[in-house]
């Protein structure tokens, strides 16, 4: 086995932890901090350069023009099983040369431009459909005999245990790691069809990781469990991915079947993500965050072989991000591509830009939100209203099907006093900013809709 010696690296960055005070993420000098990124892989376009040091020039543009488009986060997997010559360790234990220098390099390029990654130890898509190949798999000389123990089997359990103590090991001084998901769409046929053996795989891979984080850095990161939301509901994993008191935050993937996964309009993938969210909101300890970590039209990449016209994805991926973080998520989720090539549109870069900026207006660290999809009542034509707020400030996202109309919004829970209401056109940034005195039950504010989706950003003045 190489040893894990931490390699030569540029200043660290700051670790992230949860908001002593509010269910979203800052860094340990206290600023906030806003996961703003996509799912990735190490075999796909953006980031196969690295591999052998094929092309480093290419992935380190790819990484400049992500951190120009207020990129913060990236979602990816520590091995990605699509073909057999991308493997972390060959056999089990010894970690591969080609792979270590990979994760060398992609975390200098990190710390370079300042964007951090969420890992999960494996692509399970991948890892099952090809699991007779796998170096963990018995018949390669592994621990584990078949994909239904992979969350039970000891052996097992003590592999993964070394692959995360591996990148504690090297690259765990770094604030470059956002967090952990201790699994990818964690699933009770991993384990016996057992919800109970999935509670024991997160205790012990939680204790495992903290253990060793703390022994060496004397701080641990934010962990979290993914899971495919309707497998959620379906085994009634509420308490697993929502209340584990082990995990710091919650996320799903959001595969809702029709407006999600093969979308016909873009204003109905949006309502159901407004929903997914607050749902999800409801489940949830205070003070834990929440946000989806994979979305996209899943079903109809399958089905099609290609990914949605460009212009369509462009607005079904902006409509997705400001319901998310309207809602009361954390960012704007984490799409996963579904496209040829395999990466996001120029159209999407520019959106997660613009929910970056938008983002520089909410005081994050103070902002203890609830849901108010229900709750903000609108005068005019009829809209689509996606909010959360708390008494002293909201964000509210207005989705209509027509524009130049004028309307009128009640926002309730705002204390009285006097606040600052910035309107955001989600293409091109902000429009304007109104004082307003707040006296009554609820905050009036009147909105001129020039395009079919308007944001605003509510805080009060102390």
């Amino acid at each position: 086995m190489l040893n894990s010696t931490q390699p030569s690296q540029p200043k660290p960055l700051a670790w992230i932890r949860v908001c002593g005070d509010a269910p979203y993420f800052e860094t340990e000098q206290g600023d906030s901090w806003i996961p703003i990124g996509q799912n990735d892989a190490i075999t796909w376009p953006d980031f196969q350069g690295l591999f052998r040091r094929k092309d480093v020039a290419r992935v380190e543009g790819h990484m400049a023009y992500l951190a120009a488009h207020g990129i913060t986060c990236i979602r990816m997997m520590m091995e990605y099983g699509q073909t057999e010559n991308r493997y972390l360790e060959k056999p089990v234990g010894t970690f591969q040369p080609n792979m270590i220098q990979f994760w060398d390099d992609l975390f200098r390029l990190c710390e370079q431009y300042k964007i951090r990654v969420l890992l999960t130890p494996f692509d399970t898509f991948w890892m099952a459909r090809r699991w007779k190949c796998h170096q963990y798999n018995a018949l390669s000389g592994g621990p584990c005999k078949s994909k239904w123990q992979w969350l039970t089997d000891e052996g097992m359990i003590m592999a993964i245990k070394n692959r995360f103590t591996f990148f504690i090991e090297r690259w765990g001084a770094s604030g470059v790691i956002f967090g952990w998901d201790l699994w990818n769409e964690i699933n009770p046929l991993n384990a016996g069809k057992s919800l109970e053996n999935l509670y024991q795989y997160i205790d012990q891979i939680s204790a495992h990781i903290r253990e060793k984080e703390m022994l060496l850095y004397k701080k641990p990161r934010p962990q979290t469990v993914s899971v495919f939301a309707p497998l959620q509901k379906k085994h009634a994993m509420d308490d697993i991915i929502f209340r584990h008191p082990m995990l710091d935050f919650a996320s799903t993937h959001f595969y809702q079947t029709g407006s999600i996964d093969y979308p016909r309009n873009v204003n109905a993938a949006a309502v159901t993500t407004g929903k997914m969210v607050k749902e999800a909101l409801q489940l949830l300890p205070p003070g834990r965050p929440f946000l989806d970590t994979e979305h996209g039209p899943i079903s109809y990449f399958r089905r099609r072989r290609r990914g949605l016209p460009e212009a369509f994805d462009d607005l079904y991926f902006l409509h997705m991000q400001w319901a998310h973080l309207a809602a009361g998520a954390a960012g704007g989720g984490m799409r996963w591509p579904y496209r040829y090539p395999h990466t996001l549109t120029h159209g999407m870069r520019r959106a997660q830009l613009n929910l970056a900026q938008f983002a520089r207006l909410i005081d994050w660290q103070n902002f203890k939100r609830k849901n108010l999809n229900d709750q903000i009542s609108v005068i005019g034509p009829k809209v689509q209203v996606f909010g959360c707020g708390d008494a002293h400030q909201a964000i509210v996202w207005i989705l209509t099907s027509a524009d130049e109309s004028l309307l009128t919004l009640s926002v309730p829970g705002l204390a009285d006093g006097a606040y600052i209401v910035h309107f955001w056109d989600t293409l091109t940034g902000i429009l304007s900013s109104n004082n307003i005195i707040k006296q009554d039950a609820e905050l009036s504010i009147q909105c001129q809709m020039t395009t079919t989706n308007l944001a605003l950003a509510i805080r009060r003045q102390l």
